[in-house]
């Protein structure tokens, strides 16, 4: 029986990346799913499959838009209906542009914000009244080492993490008196899809060999040279699930290689 075995995850943009290696991570402790995300109808099929049959638990999936709240209500009212309420609530779907401020399309600014901040708004203001109700929840904002420092060119990106990071003290300060936690998580370079884009860009850019470019990426910022895991990741939020982190409330917990010690 794993810990979290009865009980509910929904892991916003978790058919790849960092928010599968989370939907791995909980199904591993008995939590049955609710995948969100974008891609293959056969893929994310084949992803739910191997994940019941590895783990006997039960999935959906939901393809929400993570920038529309009408389908943020539905992918909540849905996993609700499935399975009786959301008990862990991984906020982890993310969009990036790179741009100076005075070059930054209007629209790419809304939809980082919409989807790097307003979403884990609208997904929290929904569940918290079913994790109220049980007195049992777990809130996890993956917010990004970007939300406790800058970086040039990523003013929509920082913005929204540094509200993510301050959305989350919020309601950790709201639900203190309760058996619900939440807490950020702050990665460094983690290679995702999204950083491998940035890396491949660089890479055309400087006319640099794909590994030269992740050197030169990961050094910039993160003094040990090497990439955050999704499976690290996932590994403290299993922690932050636990009874262990019942009076962690409201933190920022950098996993980020050393960027933000300097």
């Amino acid at each position: 029986m794993g810990m979290l075995s009865g009980k509910t995850a929904l892991v916003t943009g978790s058919t790849s990346g960092i928010g599968l290696g989370m939907a791995k991570a909980l199904a591993a402790q008995g939590a049955d799913l609710v995948l969100n995300g974008f891609g293959d109808s056969g893929h994310i099929q084949e992803l739910q499959q191997d994940l019941q049959r590895q783990w006997g638990i039960k999935t959906i999936h939901h393809g929400a838009d993570m920038s529309k709240p009408a389908e943020i209500e539905d992918l909540i009212q849905t996993a609700e209906k499935t399975f009786g309420g959301v008990d862990v609530l991984v906020n982890n779907a993310g969009i990036q542009h790179v741009s100076l401020v005075e070059d930054f399309p209007v629209e790419k600014w809304d939809a980082v914000i919409a989807i790097n901040l307003s979403s884990a708004f609208h997904t929290s203001r929904l569940v918290l009244p079913g994790m109220k109700a049980r007195n049992f929840g777990r809130i996890l904002n993956i917010a990004s080492a970007h939300g406790l420092v800058a970086s040039a060119q990523k003013s929509a990106y920082v913005a929204a993490k540094h509200g993510l990071v301050g959305l989350t003290k919020v309601i950790a300060l709201e639900t203190a008196q309760t058996g619900i936690t939440c807490n950020a998580i702050c990665p460094g370079w983690v290679l995702t899809p999204l950083v491998q884009k940035q890396v491949d860009a660089r890479a055309q850019a400087e006319g640099l060999s794909g590994d030269e470019a992740k050197r030169r990426l990961l050094l910039e910022k993160q003094p040990s040279g090497e990439f955050v895991t999704p499976e690290q990741l996932a590994g403290l939020a299993v922690f932050l699930c636990s009874s262990a982190a019942d009076q962690v409330r409201g933190v920022a917990w950098n996993m980020d290689g050393g960027w933000v010690a300097q």
